[in-house]
Formats: C-alpha cells, structure tokens, sequence
C-alpha cells in the first residue's frame, strides 16, 4: 500500500503534488499538514496530531468531509509526524512518502530526518520528498534510482559507516567509512542509473537531486 504523510512545514504547498497525492492509497495529514492540503482543495483519509496547528475552519471541513480525525493530547512523547508515520505502517503501508518534512525550525527538520530510522519503518520503502529532491536511508544493499549526471550525497547517520561499496557513482567507494562530522558523501554524481550502494554496518542518508 502506497501512503503519503504531508507535515507542517512553513511555506509548503501541495500543488506540486497534486498528480502525486491523487494516487495515494492512504494520505495523511500530520496536524498542520492539513493546511497545505486544504489550501490545494484535497482532502485526506487521516488527520492525525494534536491539532494544535491546524486551522479551526480546516478542522471543521475536514470533519464535515468524513475525514479519519485521530487526535492525541499536545503532551505526549511523540511528534505528529512521527504518529503518522507510525500510523501508516500500523495500516499496512508499505512505501511511505513524506511532504513538508523539511523548512523552517532546523529542530523539528533534524527530527524528521532522524524519524527515517524508526525500528517500525525497517522494511518498507520510506523517503522524504520536496521540489528537486529526496532523501532516504539505505541499509545493506540499495538501489540508487535517477537519471545519470544527478547528484547524490551519501550522509552517515546516528555514527560512522562502514564497509561502504559503491557501483554506478563518478567516485566509487570500494569498503569505505563516511563518519558522521566528515562531508566526504557529499555530491557524488549519477554515471550508470541504477546505481547502487552496500552498507555492511550502519546507515547512510541518501539524497538525490532531480530536475523537478
């Protein structure tokens, strides 16, 4: 099942998407997230957070449009997007593409990249996506999709990787180490498409730019 959780990052718009979001078999609004989709007059399965972003007007048309409203209290351990995209595994999801994750409070965009690595998420395909890019996690073997001549930026994430292998990349890594304070991953370029990544210990953020 194809899901799609849109997040309240400041400035988001949903009309990009909209072709996109029209295929989703399960499309969540993160709280605020609601805004953005409401202003594109779509509407989602789910909202899901403790509301305390979204816009009263939005809220009441979304009730009144049948809309799933799953409402946690603004206590609690979790952020909204990490609900939803708990929620959307819990539903059987199994590719979970993430809008608005990224853009203004670095805080809250730091956490939604770290949310990439979630135990319930291992398994499924999960990426974050704006205008021009993505981002996410490779463990073992991955596959590197995109045109050639893109740019690709290998991040380690949470500590160092190891045993990296590299094929179809301009500079191949042959059982390397990218350490979390060094910027070695960053722009590598797209030769061969597919291109691959092996992780043999830890995990890498992979991001790829694209002509949107």
């Amino acid at each position: 099942m194809d899901a799609i959780v849109v997040a309240n990052a400041p400035d988001f718009s949903a009309a990009p998407f909209r072709a996109l979001l029209g295929q989703a078999d399960l499309l969540i609004a993160a709280d605020g997230g609601g805004n953005a989709l409401h202003a594109a007059a779509i509407t989602p399965h789910v909202l899901i957070g403790d509301l305390d972003s979204l816009r009263p007007a939005v809220a009441a048309a979304f009730a009144a449009a049948g809309v799933t409203m799953v409402r946690y209290p603004a206590e609690k351990d979790e952020t909204d997007l990490e609900l939803a995209l708990l929620y959307a595994a819990s539903r059987g999801a199994t590719q979970i593409t993430v809008l608005g994750a990224l853009g203004g409070r670095w805080d809250q965009g730091l956490a939604n990249v770290a949310l990439l690595a979630l135990p319930e998420l291992v398994g499924l395909r999960v990426r974050l996506l704006d205008v021009g890019q993505e981002a996410y996690l490779a463990r073992g073997e991955t596959s590197i999709a995109g045109a050639a001549g893109e740019t690709v930026s290998l991040l380690p994430v949470g500590g160092p990787a190891r045993g990296i292998i590299t094929k179809g990349l301009r500079y191949p890594l042959t059982n390397a180490e990218l350490r979390f304070e060094r910027s070695r991953g960053v722009s590598n370029v797209i030769v061969t498409s597919p291109a691959q990544v092996t992780v043999r210990e830890g995990l890498l953020l992979v991001v790829r730019q694209f002509a949107p």
